[in-house]
């Protein structure tokens, strides 16, 4: 399943990360609605909010199909055809749909049946392995990132050279409240089974008939996410072939420091050393540390180089070194956490 995810780009940025070409080749920029809902965070779960890429037609019928906005939507979805006044009611999880039923469950068939596909954006999701001693080591998993991109300089370029988003295969609904009110906008994250590279991290048992609802259904690439959103072109039958997994992700240890919801630093998804004694914990240096990280807009002075803690990953069953980008991702960190003014080029 997907439980947890963190996208920590500003509007702005997330606006530029997410540019594509529409149907006449001309490269654009998807329209924010509801910006000013947005609110970035390295640690997201179900019920709170989150953005969402979906055609414009769904909002404007005479729009190009093709043509897409950015939409932050509430995480765990609400069917339309749901009567009871408050959404909180709904009496099952719908945060996820398993990709195995998402055309046979009520909550989900009619909408996806009506084109209702969105892409939910992430800077990457949380997974959590079950240990012998009992407790569940946390895991950041992630498109694989390219350091030359990375070392580029982020601000006042038009291309988009900064983190590559996950981008997840998604259904949405839009719900009214019976005795009137705002349109309530929900969301759910399609799972398909877990891809071999981090299937050790799950441990399901397959149960006979129904599979193992592992990871989310990534789209990798421009086309995939082409074909999902564009539901007057692509029909059902023809977008629901996209839903499988995929091996081009990576992945490192995190503290457990994510596990409270409540924490919302860079510290979620910072690697760690796994290991006795090696495990990031919440004392105040590390939070002087973090800081520096995720600094200040008001003007935080800058670091050296020097004063970089120097992260590594050491993977339970030695997966390959490919399979993780922790060292981008400590300058993505970095980057983020620099006054835009005081960005320099490597």
């Amino acid at each position: 399943m997907c439980g947890r995810t963190a996208c920590s780009l500003a509007a702005d940025n997330l606006r530029r990360a997410c540019a594509y070409r529409d149907r006449g080749g001309q490269r654009r920029q998807p329209d924010w609605v509801r910006q000013e809902r947005y609110q970035p965070s390295y640690n997201k779960g179900p019920q709170s909010s989150g953005p969402v890429l979906l055609s414009r037609r769904h909002l404007q019928q005479d729009a190009d199909s093709s043509e897409r906005v950015l939409m932050d939507m509430r995480w765990g979805l609400v069917p339309s055809w749901f009567k009871q006044d408050n959404p909180s009611k709904l009496q099952f999880n719908t945060s996820n749909c398993r990709s195995d039923t998402m055309l046979s469950k009520s909550s989900y068939k009619g909408a996806l049946l009506k084109g209702k596909r969105c892409v939910v954006l992430a800077d990457g999701f949380y997974e959590w392995q079950q240990q012998q001693s009992g407790g569940k080591q946390p895991y950041f998993i992630y498109f694989p990132q390219t350091k030359d991109t990375m070392d580029k300089e982020m601000e006042g370029d038009e291309e988009w050279k900064g983190w590559r988003l996950l981008t997840m295969a998604g259904i949405f609904d839009c719900w009214e409240p019976p005795g009137g009110g705002e349109t309530l906008y929900t969301y759910t994250i399609i799972t398909v089974d877990a891809s071999k590279d981090v299937s050790f991290i799950h441990h399901r048992q397959v149960r006979p008939g129904k599979g193992v609802a592992g990871m989310p259904a990534i789209l990798d690439g421009d086309e995939a996410i082409r074909k999902w959103l564009d539901f007057a072109e692509v029909p059902t039958q023809e977008a629901v072939k996209l839903i499988q997994p995929t091996e081009n992700i990576v992945f490192h240890p995190v503290s457990t420091f994510v596990n409270n919801i409540r924490n919302n630093t860079p510290e979620c998804v910072a690697p760690i050393e796994l290991g006795p004694k090696k495990e990031v914990q919440a004392t105040p240096s590390n939070k002087l540390m973090l800081g520096w990280l995720k600094g200040s807009q008001e003007g935080s002075p800058q670091k050296k180089e020097s004063d970089l803690p120097k992260w590594t990953s050491q993977f339970i069953h030695s997966p390959s070194p490919k399979k993780t980008s922790a060292n981008v991702l400590q300058q993505w960190l970095e980057k983020q956490g620099q006054p835009a003014a005081k960005k320099h080029k490597a």
